[in-house]
């Protein structure tokens, strides 16, 4: 009798077991896919014959629970992954042209505000380059009183006083500094146009758009 209860006890044990595995697997789902040869192949876990294609994952109701891409090679895996970086900088690209051309529409709604701003931005570096040119004209005034009180002493400048000759030397060095900043001014007046014709470029394709 222990024996008949035991055996009965062991097989109710193994259909609960049974239950417990048949409801785990469709808490998980079922796997459907069509293979290469066309055959529409089910399981309880990923299908094998379908790793190079797409998978789906149903409900118990039938319906779709999740879609399972292809399984990729490393290779491949590298690939998307260098698409999907390259997405997302051409995304950050465009986002930051946008809001550049906004912020630039902001500054510059009408091609007479642009103008003014041009000629502001050029008048302020013919201003400091007016300056230097001033400067120098005043060094080249110098220079030549210095030249006149130089020339007793032509036959060996040596012999002109100290004072004399660091007067020279300090003309000489002020008049190459104001030379070079003038060049410099000169470099940026062209900075400044190329900025505002680049500007330009783009602001004509940009104002047709604020009327719609």
């Amino acid at each position: 009798m222990k024996k008949r209860v035991g055996v009965w006890l062991a097989r109710g044990l193994l259909g609960l077991a049974c239950v417990a595995f048949a409801q785990s697997g469709l808490a998980q789902g079922i796997y459907t896919c069509v293979d290469a040869q066309g055959r529409k192949l089910t399981s309880d876990r990923p299908i094998p014959e379908c790793i190079d294609r797409e998978q789906r994952l149903l409900n118990p109701s039938g319906t779709v629970k999740q879609k399972i891409g292809p399984t990729l090679t490393a290779a491949e895996r590298a690939a998307l992954d260098a698409k999907e970086k390259q997405d997302l900088e051409e995304r950050n690209r465009l986002a930051e042209e946008h809001r550049r051309d906004k912020a630039l529409l902001a500054r510059y709604p009408t091609r007479a505000a642009h103008d003014k701003e041009r000629n502001e931005a050029l008048a302020q570096v013919t201003a400091v380059s007016k300056a230097a040119s001033t400067r120098l004209n005043e060094l080249v005034t110098q220079r030549k009183k210095l030249d006149d009180e130089m020339e007793f002493y032509k036959k060996d400048p040596n012999k002109a006083p100290e004072y004399l000759r660091r007067q020279v030397e300090e003309n000489n060095q002020s008049a190459a500094v104001q030379k070079r900043f003038m060049v410099e001014q000169e470099e940026e007046l062209r900075r400044v146009n190329g900025r505002f014709d680049d500007e330009l470029v783009r602001l004509r394709q940009l104002w047709p758009t604020i009327a719609k």
